[in-house]
């Protein structure tokens, strides 16, 4: 059913000039429809802070590595876009699958006001489930910063993530205070992940295609046994749920409103800062990630 679509050497200094009512609740279990929270300005809304998760082993933010190479991708020139569906700098590769145009609202938890001029750091696997520079050496696509600008909004188009053996499809995110804050190394104000909604995926992913064995993966793990989105309330689920209208033809528009607790405790957050490396990866887990 169809709706409409409402010079990588120069650093990255060089790069820089959005509860659970009924709507939310359909949306978390698979509605293709507009959000409460979507529909609503941010200080319409009672706002509750999204909560931490792992970034899991693939951000490339500095705190890990590959092959005892730490990997680090805010440094560099490029890494400020609004599209990620193509790698940048030297990579060429460009990922394949059905669009998704995010439009993500950062605003602060304690009165829900807009976060002007915060850094969000975006990754995620593509349509066959790998990540770049991980499981794809040569590509980085699929990662990317975006700045807010003074409603606390950012757009990026990406593709819908696919959905690998033992995780629902997902989007990782950490946010900054700042562009320079984000490149700085500094520590995020939140780490955490988006999660999809299971009617839309599951429209993707029939469609086959670089999907592979995403929808047969769909069905066999659910949000109940998801080892990142399980301990959370159904309140929490909600708001961490895009809402996805459009379809696989034409692709589709993501909405969320996320409000960060600038309060919270950022140095208890488990693992180093973004740039601190903490040796090389370990073998990849497809279980939490």
């Amino acid at each position: 059913m169809s709706q409409p679509i409402e010079d990588h050497d120069l650093g990255f200094q060089h790069d820089l000039p959005r509860l659970i009512g009924r709507r939310r609740a359909l949306s978390l279990l698979g509605g293709v429809g507009l959000a409460a929270a979507g529909g609503l300005p941010a200080q319409a809304a009672r706002c509750f802070a999204l909560p931490w998760e792992t970034e899991g082993p693939f951000p490339a933010d500095g705190s890990n590595g590959r092959g005892g190479r730490a990997l680090n991708l805010l440094p560099r020139a490029g890494v400020v876009r609004d599209d990620l569906r193509s790698s940048f700098g030297p990579m060429m590769p460009v990922a394949d699958g059905v669009a998704l145009e995010l439009e993500l609202t950062l605003v602060n938890a304690d009165g829900c006001t807009p976060l002007e001029d915060h850094a969000i750091y975006l990754w995620h696997c593509d349509a066959a489930g790998r990540y770049s520079l991980y499981d794809l050496p040569d590509a980085n696509y699929l990662r990317g910063v975006g700045v807010t600008d003074s409603d606390g909004e950012v757009g990026v188009t990406t593709i819908v993530p696919g959905c690998y053996a033992g995780r629902w499809p997902h989007i990782h995110f950490e946010i900054f205070e700042s562009a320079d804050a984000a490149v700085a190394g500094a520590r995020s104000l939140l780490t955490s992940q988006i999660a999809l909604p299971e009617m839309a995926a599951a429209e993707v992913y029939r469609t086959g295609g670089p999907y592979g064995d995403a929808l047969r993966n769909l069905r066999r793990v659910g949000i109940p046994r998801d080892t990142v989105f399980r301990d959370n309330t159904p309140q929490q689920l909600a708001q961490q749920t895009l809402s996805m209208s459009g379809d696989p033809e034409d692709g589709y528009t993501g909405t969320l409103t996320i409000p960060v607790d600038l309060n919270a405790d950022r140095h208890s957050a488990a693992g180093p800062r973004p740039g601190e490396a903490s040796g090389a990866l370990p073998p990849p887990t497809r279980l939490k990630r």
